[in-house]
């Protein structure tokens, strides 16, 4: 029967697969020996390889002609008139703009730059090194609020009609001087000169000039094309939210001097109207009676509405736990006879309807909006609240919304060209006081720049085969996989999916063996019990496992399940939870929608390397050619963190790494995956020493598996891809996440510490490149290595992929740390190559295929958590990270552990 697999490795104890330790100086730890702290390395030089190709990119020329300046710092403390600290942003930029109209002879004329919360910025000291304002602001407020609600949540109030009234209030601003940031640092950088944080300082400070720019120029022309329905400015991505187009930009140094990078960029809003019609949009229905109200509640807060019967606004802080006819409060109203007042109970849906006059046409039912503080509610009918134009929407995006804003988003080169020029003209960069104060002027045009593209790899398929990629693509149209996995014992079980197994199951089978893999007859086909459908995820999962065991005698090699919902099923997360954890086979999902011999390939080739296949190698993989690799030890790893929702602050941050096994080929890996604390990005698991002196870090397990596939060798190299992290962050990756990678290795019992190579590749960046000649993508294999990269560090750009709508963007690696030595044509050709190894499909891939391989780990456990969060019976485990508790993942049951599970 099945059950969990006995005799797994208890974390922390280390099997004998390595030599005996030598001898170490007594009472010394691995984590006692620190060792060196590294500098980014400086660029060895340019590639050379690759056939010559002209191009254009989104960087604007920009020329300082008073480097001389000096950038002055002002710290602006802003305080009530007595005294209490404000702290409300949005505040700060009205009261500094009324503090230029009121004191601009005080500030001798000078224009500051401003970034909306403690700093302000001018070119040149102003008159004094302090300055005491007062500044009197008009605002509007409520009166007096209706169906209020003391602190122990009993009706207060007299029920008179809010009425909309303005008032004066005084605020203090202090400006006291803080530094100086001379521009002149931003100069020294260009010329290659390693300083101190002064140019990072300087480059910021330009930034925040544009920011200002783009608030003070920008927000009227949004407002403007928003309100007069210019749909060329925004996108409506469903479920009550709007993607609207705007610009990034930000200065760079660069090779060629400062550059502007300017490009395209969208912001995501909430759609404006009706609460009602937002919730019905947010919640796919058509019926407000069906609207999940707790997931309202969460959805709307802190949003800011205006209501219809007052027009004014408000913040969202709840929902009422009553509904509008039933919730009370205290009345006072005039004795028509007396003329004295008395108290009544009065409902917030006859106030309005017969007090106000307000016709309610769907409140009577639905709970009401608390616009409120916590201790004294203000309570507001649904229908007569709108939500405010131009807020922005920060909750996480459905994958419906993502594939949409994509899909309308997208601009083909030329146009995007276009678009970007035309911005760059509009903005008048150039009359800008404050960048004038600097003499920095910005030229209209692109950038035009050099650059190569490589030739793509061989690879190797079955029957001793060469495939040569065409455009970054290649298919195994009649061409058999290199290393297909016989699959014997196997099964389908269908969770109510709208489909036709069996003949799912015997095209499968035919397009295997088309692919060389011997697939017999699944030993059973299994359909959901319909009974169990409206149980919870958890629990259609167990019972369907139930139905596993009555009806074969052993657990199966392999399962094939087929889920209702394609991608975001709820399934999804404890079907894999109980096949990788609990149990240990390997399993696919499928949601077939359009079944052909394409769509069962891709899914053929996930199987096959899960199951421990390969369906490609590079052609100098097998026997192993590539530089620096074949004759040495080398382990490839791949480090990503995945975070929560933006927003969610209780959900865990999981981090992933993935190690090459089974050198010298650089095509098969092994993931592992922990949780750590949410937002963090630094990834703290990679070693872990236990009380009891063992290490159950990440590296550990990824060390002995290379050990193991690897015929007793021991890495001497490790070549370290990290995605996902800032410049800023630079210096953390090697002074925290390298130390510990070498604790990991010392822990082990070595002396000798490999060599490493540490490259960071990002993908989160506004560079983009066209063809100069022609209206097409640049090419796959497009790499730049000169004029728009940095003046001293080593960093390029590679567009590996073939861009097949939209504007390609490229991957820009960065080398912090270079031990190995590889030459710039051998570094660059290598990652060129590992874009080609991803055996989830037959395109050259944008990143590396190690990142990739750990984004898909880190997200395929994480659905573990997303199922212990809703699973009414979680027994999660909880470590600490730091002092706050983190939940920890599930370990990979042993019989899975190695597989390449993610794919």
């Amino acid at each position: 029967m099945m059950e969990k697999a006995e005799g797994t490795e208890k974390a922390g104890k280390s099997p004998s697969l390595l030599p005996p330790p030598p001898t170490m100086p007594p009472n010394v730890k691995p984590e006692s020996m620190k060792p060196p702290k590294y500098s980014i390395v400086s660029r060895r030089g340019v590639g050379m390889r690759g056939r010559h190709i002209s191009l254009l990119t989104n960087h604007f020329k920009v020329s300082v002609n008073a480097t001389d300046a000096v950038f002055y710092q002002y710290t602006v403390t802003i305080s009530s008139e007595d005294n209490r600290a404000v702290e409300s942003k949005g505040i700060g930029r009205k009261l500094l703009d009324k503090l230029y109209q009121m004191y601009s002879s005080e500030l001798a004329g000078k224009r500051f730059a401003y970034d909306g919360e403690k700093s302000l910025y001018t070119v040149g000291p102003l008159p004094q090194k302090k300055f005491d304002f007062t500044i009197v602001l008009e605002e509007s407020f409520a009166k007096r609020e209706i169906g209020s609600l003391d602190g122990d949540g009993s009706p207060v109030g007299t029920g008179k009609r809010t009425k909309r009234s303005f008032r004066s209030k005084t605020y203090k601003v202090e400006l006291r001087y803080s530094a100086k940031i001379p521009l002149k640092s931003i100069s020294l950088a260009l010329e290659g000169v390693e300083s101190d944080n002064s140019t990072q300082d300087a480059l910021r400070v330009l930034d925040i000039i544009l920011r200002q720019q783009a608030a003070n120029r920008g927000c009227l022309l949004v407002r403007q094309s928003f309100f007069h329905d210019d749909s060329r400015n925004y996108v409506d991505v469903g479920g009550g939210v709007l993607g609207l187009r705007g610009f990034h930009s930000s200065f760079r140094p660069t090779q060629g001097g400062l550059s502007l990078n300017m490009d395209v960029s969208t912001t995501m809003i909430l759609k404006p109207g009706p609460v009602i019609d937002f919730l019905k949009a947010n919640q796919n229905v058509n019926d407000v009676r069906k609207i999940i109200w707790p997931k309202a509640k969460r959805m709307l807060k802190n949003m800011r509405i205006k209501t219809r019967h007052s027009n004014m606004e408000f913040k969202i802080t709840g929902l009422s736990e009553k509904p509008c006819a039933e919730l009370y409060f205290p009345m006072k109203v005039k004795n028509g006879n007396s003329g004295e007042e008395q108290t009544v109970e009065i409902t917030v849906y006859e106030y309005f309807t017969k007090h106000c006059g307000i016709e309610l046409r769907h409140s009577a039912g639905l709970p009401c909006l608390d616009v409120g503080k916590p201790k004294r509610p203000n309570y507001l009918p649904l229908e007569l609240c709108s939500l405010v134009s131009l807020q922005r929407y920060t909750k996480a995006l459905s994958l419906n919304q993502r594939s949409t804003l994509v899909e309308r988003s997208r601009q083909k080169p030329q146009d995007r060209i276009r678009t970007l020029t035309d911005a760059v003209r509009s903005n008048q960069y150039n009359e800008d006081p404050v960048l004038s104060a600097c003499g920095i002027s910005t030229g209209k045009q692109l950038t035009e720049v050099d650059g190569r593209v490589l030739e793509a790899p061989r690879l190797k398929v079955g029957n001793h085969e060469v495939c040569i990629p065409r455009n970054g693509r290649w298919n195994f149209n009649n061409k058999k996989l290199l290393d297909p996995k016989k699959i014997e014992r196997w099964i389908v079980v269908n969770f109510s999916a709208c489909c036709d197994i069996s003949r799912i199951s015997r095209d499968l089978i035919s397009c295997a063996r088309n692919k060389g893999i011997q697939m017999e007859r699944p030993h059973t086909l299994i359909e959901e019990d319909p009974q169990t459908v409206g149980a919870s995820p958890a629990a259609r999962v167990e019972v369907m496992f139930d139905l596993i065991k009555s009806k074969l005698p052993g657990p199966p090699d392999f399962i094939l399940c087929v889920l209702p919902v394609r991608k975001n099923s709820d399934i999804y997360g404890p079907w894999k939870k109980k096949c990788l954890s609990d149990i240990g086979i390997v399993t696919q999902c499928i949601c077939p929608v359009k079944v052909n011999d394409q769509y069962l390939t891709n899914v053929l080739l996930k199987i096959n390397a899960k199951l421990g296949g390969i369906n490609s190698l590079l052609e100098v993989e097998r026997p192993s050619n590539l530089p620096l690799i074949k004759d040495i030890p080398t382990l490839i790893l791949g480090m990503d963190v995945s975070h929560g929702s933006p927003g969610r602050s209780d959900i865990p941050s999981i981090a992933a790494v993935v190690g090459s096994r089974c050198w010298p080929l650089i095509s098969r890996y092994r993931a592992s995956v922990r949780t750590q604390s949410p937002k963090l990005e630094m990834i703290d698991a990679l070693y872990k020493p236990l009380a009891n002196g063992n290490d159950d870090g990440i590296i550990r397990e990824l060390l002995l598996d290379f050990f193991k596939t690897s015929n007793g060798c021991k890495p001497k190299q490790i070549i370290v891809f990290r995605d996902g992290v800032s410049e800023s962050q630079f210096n953390q990756v090697l002074d925290i996440e390298l130390e510990q990678i070498i604790k990991a290795y010392q822990h082990l019992g070595e002396s000798d510490v490999p060599k490493f190579t540490v490259i960071v590749a990002q993908k989160n960046h506004h560079t983009k490149l066209f063809q100069a000649n022609a209206p097409e993508n640049v090419p796959p294999g497009t790499v730049v290595d000169a004029k728009i990269v940095h003046p001293r560090n080593y960093d390029f750009y590679m567009c590996a992929h073939a861009g097949m709508i939209g504007t390609s963007r490229p991957a820009h690696y960065h080398v912090l740390f270079d031990e190995i030595g590889f030459a710039p044509d051998d570094l660059q050709n290598l990652i060129h190559s590992l874009s080609y190894v991803y055996q989830r499909s037959t395109t050259a891939i944008s990143i590396v295929a190690p990142i990739c391989y750990a984004h898909l780990a880190a997200h395929q456990m994480g659905q573990f958590l997303k199922f212990e969060e809703h699973s009414e019976t979680s027994s999660a485990r909880m470590t600490s990270a730091g002092s706050i508790p983190v939940q920890e993942l599930p370990r990979l049951n042993q019989k899975v552990a190695g597989s390449m599970f993610f794919c």
